[in-house]
């Protein structure tokens, strides 16, 4: 598989990780998911991301969920495996693992102990010399992290070391972080920008200068059609689409609900064969299961009218 390049646009994929019931990993449903995925039109897929649930799978599970779907997507879209930890050495081993089976590269979030800017460069440097010539992509996602990474220390982190080739922008929504990167003279080389929150603020990322999206949704064809719109400079159009999905993806970003609605949406329609979180997680409630079936018949619905 070739690796990642500062070229990757179009939509990746957060993939989930299915479960049987009994909580073991389900590889047959990770084969259609895959499909699914492919068929939706992802121009990659990302495993093993903090929606993929990957702090609960084990090294040896991490790496055969990874093998599993390296296997299916047979080469056709570049994959990237999250590696994030809290030290080098889990670090390592992971990447060696996953370049090993055929990864296009990896991704790194920062630990959540950094503070100073010279530290959060210092940190990525670090990553880099670990990784020696593995392409990664620099996770953003101060929500979660505690981390804030200035534009400014995202460009001497990118003009620095030429490994760093993609940045998942995961801010909330922090659209002028986008600006200020894309801004004349800021960055020496080239960088996609991939954008996070389950593709919440797509279409104005988009227009900011965003490549793309690297997120998960359980319509991932609404960010696939809403980044190759925009490539078309169709944003009306765009904006319609993003529209119609907008009621369901803002009701998946609920905090510590939305991977459960995700992956019951994802079993309601069949791509999934069980909607089971791995424990520590609880299933939804009844309440909650038909106030999404609502929003996805108004969904369907709103198509109809803009088809």
């Amino acid at each position: 598989m070739p690796a990642l390049t500062a070229d990757a646009k179009g939509v990746f994929v957060i993939a989930v990780t299915p479960f049987h019931p009994d909580g073991q990993i389900d590889m047959e449903s990770c084969d259609r998911m895959v499909d699914f995925y492919l068929e939706a039109g992802a121009t990659g897929l990302t495993v093993l991301g903090m929606m993929g649930e990957a702090p609960k799978l084990t090294i040896e599970e991490s790496r055969e969920v990874v093998a599993r779907i390296l296997a299916r997507v047979e080469g056709r879209v570049p994959v990237v495996v999250g590696v994030s930890a809290p030290g080098f050495a889990q670090i390592d081993t992971l990447t060696r693992a996953v370049m090993d089976l055929g990864a296009a590269g990896v991704m790194v979030a920062p630990p959540g102990s950094l503070r100073t800017d010279d530290q959060i460069v210092n940190y990525y440097t670090q990553v880099a010399e670990v990784l020696g010539n593995v392409p990664f992509v620099l996770q953003d996602f101060p929500l979660v992290t505690g981390v804030q990474i200035a534009p400014k220390v995202i460009a001497r982190i990118v003009n620095n070391l030429p490994t760093c080739v993609c940045l998942k922008h995961e801010d909330w929504p922090g659209l002028e972080k986008i600006s200020a990167l894309r801004a004349e003279g800021v960055l020496t080389r080239p960088l996609s920008i991939l954008c996070g929150n389950g593709g919440l603020f797509l279409p104005e990322e988009m227009a900011r200068g965003a490549d793309g999206a690297m997120t998960g949704f359980a319509y991932p064809e609404m960010m696939v059609q809403v980044a190759n719109l925009y490539d078309k400079r169709e944003a009306s159009r765009a904006q319609d689409i993003f529209d119609a999905y907008l009621p369901l993806a803002r009701f998946e970003q609920q905090p510590g609900l939305g991977l459960a609605i995700r992956k019951y949406t994802l079993a309601r329609r069949g791509i999934i064969a069980h909607d089971t979180l791995r424990r520590p997680g609880s299933p939804l409630t009844d309440a909650t299961r038909a106030e999404v079936d609502r929003l996805i018949a108004r969904q369907e619905k709103r198509l109809k009218e803009l088809n």
